[in-house]
């Protein structure tokens, strides 16, 4: 591993505040958006993702004036998921001060859309976002691994780490990976679902979901992935960005 692997924090935020739950249910208050991008910028973050976590449950495209205010205060990469249904969508994000744009249900619907947006902006533009859960309900998948839409509250049936290698193809140039079964939940990234997506797709991967300790990020970047991503720790005070990448360089991990 020569590349640095790229610690980001993740903002959750519904109607203009930052939340964070357990599996996406319980949430709790954790800030202004605007205020946390200027932190962690200045805590030297990597890149900063923005998710409107109800905008696809609530039909609803992403509230452009709180995403133009976050890109206004930080000076790395801004990527800004939710609500996302179209090459339209995509490029209104664009104008308000994103630099990646993030799909999930929309794609799961029409992947088309992933192929679309590849070719109209370049995949370097398109991180296609996989909130994934061990099977249940009697569904089974070859991966043992679905697909989930809404935030996590509806199963698909999708193998997870197909839907990842058809994503790549269709011209998705990252793929966050969220362990919904380890959201919030602060035990460790699903190295087990990291695993199995980095054996298939040679896409840079993000792996989300879980992080508690600063030693989980390294267990992810160990196991392949490209960039860490938490919330939690970063916004209650549990971490800060300096600790996770001072822990990652003494394991010999490559960091900024």
């Amino acid at each position: 591993m020569s590349v640095a692997v790229r610690v980001i924090p993740c903002l959750d935020v519904d109607a203009g505040r930052v939340v964070k739950g357990v599996r996406f249910e319980n949430l709790r208050d954790a800030g202004d958006p605007v205020e946390l991008a200027r932190r962690y910028g200045a805590e030297g973050a990597d890149e900063v993702t923005f998710l409107d976590v109800s905008a696809s449950t609530e039909g609803r495209a992403t509230t452009l004036d709180v995403v133009s205010r976050t890109a206004e205060e930080i000076f790395v990469p801004l990527t800004v998921g939710g609500g996302v249904r179209s090459v339209e969508d995509v490029d209104r994000l664009l104008r308000a001060g994103a630099d990646k744009v993030g799909v999930n249900t929309a794609a799961v619907a029409r992947p088309e859309l992933l192929t679309e947006v590849a070719a109209q902006f370049g995949r370097q533009v398109l991180v296609l976002s996989v909130d994934a859960r061990r099977c249940r309900d009697g569904a089974t998948t070859p991966s043992g691994f679905e697909v989930t839409t809404h935030g996590g509250r509806r199963g698909t049936g999708t193998d997870a780490v197909e839907w990842a290698v058809e994503a790549a193809e269709r011209g998705a140039g990252e793929i966050l990976l969220n362990s919904i079964d380890a959201d919030g939940t602060e035990d460790g990234y699903d190295i087990e679902l990291l695993s199995a997506v980095r054996a298939q797709v040679t896409v840079p991967l993000i792996a989300s979901g879980g992080a508690g300790t600063s030693a989980h990020f390294t267990q992810a970047a160990l196991a392949g992935a490209d960039a860490v991503l938490a919330a939690s720790v970063f916004h209650f005070g549990t971490l800060t960005v300096a600790q996770v990448k001072e822990d990652m360089r003494a394991a010999g991990l490559p960091v900024r």
